[in-house]
């Protein structure tokens, strides 16, 4: 059953990888005209749902090998669920300004306030991501 879980937990790793590419593809949304941009932005919002399914699979795989290894550090896991809980959030935070982007387009405004919100919100995940990498791939044992 392990050997399940953990080829689930790095599935869902890879489908979480989204958020290593967000920042780049934000990027480009400041570069396209107002229909490509609606276009990305929907294409961003599909994305991000994606990616916050991904998350519920490394909740309950993570959770599962936490509690069947149990050999971690009460740190190590007091980390890692924190930056767990703050991926999800700023995931789930980012989707009101990508569905601005594509109302704000829909109406012929400019949607530049929103891009910029998705693009801060995109390095910050990034840059959270990389950190849970590493600290999965170098955990802190007993």
């Amino acid at each position: 059953m392990t050997d399940v879980m953990v080829f689930l937990h790095v599935l869902g790793a890879g489908g979480l990888g989204f958020y290593l590419i967000l920042p780049f593809l934000v990027g480009r949304a400041s570069r396209l005209a107002g229909v490509g941009q609606q276009g990305l932005a929907e294409g961003l919002i599909t994305g991000n749902r994606v990616a916050q399914y991904f998350l519920i699979v490394q909740f309950i795989t993570g959770g599962y090998l936490i509690t069947a290894a149990g050999e971690y550090t009460v740190v190590w896991m007091v980390i890692s669920i924190l930056l767990f809980l703050a991926i999800a959030a700023l995931g789930g935070i980012q989707t009101k300004p990508l569905k601005g982007i594509v109302s704000q387009i829909q109406a012929g405004q400019s949607a530049a306030a929103s891009i910029a919100k998705v693009r801060m919100f995109s390095f910050i995940l990034l840059a959270l991501y990389v950190i849970i990498m590493y600290l999965m791939v170098n955990p802190f044992y007993k």
